[in-house]
């Protein structure tokens, strides 16, 4: 438990940074769906009529006009590519950053197991993922009540819960890839993030590249996918979380047997 709180604290500035962040521009999208609402007929037949572009990003799928496809299209990518980065660079740091700040040796000479060093520092990345994702939830809900619209309560838990599992997925991998690193690693991360979203568009472009929707977890995390139908896609949720935890598992093997510098 000391690590976890070690890691907490040490992050704090972090994610009460990157949950602020999402969270404002979560509630500024919300607050700005009455003004916009008037509009939205014409908006939608805009993006109908732009092709690919309308179909790279889910907006052939949903109705602006309503609170849950704008939220899903607005919103959606906020949380999806705001908590993508912010999961990716926390995990990606996670054990990396002992060597990089020349901390490794202080803390391997603890009575501590190599295991539960990983095991401290993941459940404290895996706190502040699960954190930031329930304050974004309930803001959302709450920003929701408060312009006096009718609260899609199903769509919207069901889009947070997509996001919250991307977020883990990703969390997971970039886990794994810190155990091999040694130096800088954020950019890796973010490069992770950004590498696997622009798969989800290339799959949403083109039914010959469908298949990137089995790779990335954005192809899961789609939040105009999930209002047209309603659901999750439960087979895409399970492989994300299976390429998570052979992430992590790999993040164990290299970091126990890892020569330490």
């Amino acid at each position: 438990m000391t690590m976890i709180r070690h890691e907490l604290k040490m992050n704090r500035i972090s994610f009460i940074v990157w949950t602020c962040s999402i969270s404002f521009l979560l509630i500024i999208c919300i607050f700005l769906f009455p003004e916009m609402k008037g509009e939205m007929d014409s908006v939608s037949d805009l993006f109908a009529s732009m092709g690919s572009f309308t179909e790279a990003f889910g907006m052939d799928k949903v109705n602006f006009g309503t609170l849950s496809g704008f939220y899903a299209v607005e919103c959606g990518n906020i949380m999806g590519l705001g908590g993508a980065f912010f999961a990716a660079m926390l995990a990606v740091s996670a054990l990396s950053k002992e060597e990089k700040e020349h901390t490794a040796e202080f803390l391997l000479t603890h009575p501590k197991s190599r295991f539960s060093i990983i095991t401290e520092k993941l459940i404290a990345v895996m706190i502040q993922i699960l954190l930031l994702n329930m304050i974004a939830w309930a803001l959302g809900i709450a920003s929701i009540a408060i312009i006096g619209e009718e609260i899609p309560m199903k769509e919207i838990t069901l889009m947070h819960g997509a996001y919250l599992f991307l977020q883990l997925e990703l969390a997971g991998i970039c886990f794994g890839l810190s155990a091999f690193l040694r130096k800088g690693s954020i950019g890796i991360g973010l490069g992770v993030a950004i590498i696997l979203y622009f798969c989800n568009i290339i799959a949403n472009i083109s039914d010959s590249a469908s298949f990137l929707n089995k790779i990335t977890p954005f192809g899961y995390a789609d939040g105009a996918q999930i209002v047209s139908e309603g659901s999750l896609d439960i087979l895409l949720i399970a492989l994300g979380l299976i390429y998570g935890v052979v992430g992590i598992i790999i993040g164990y093997i290299k970091y126990i047997k890892k020569d330490i510098q």
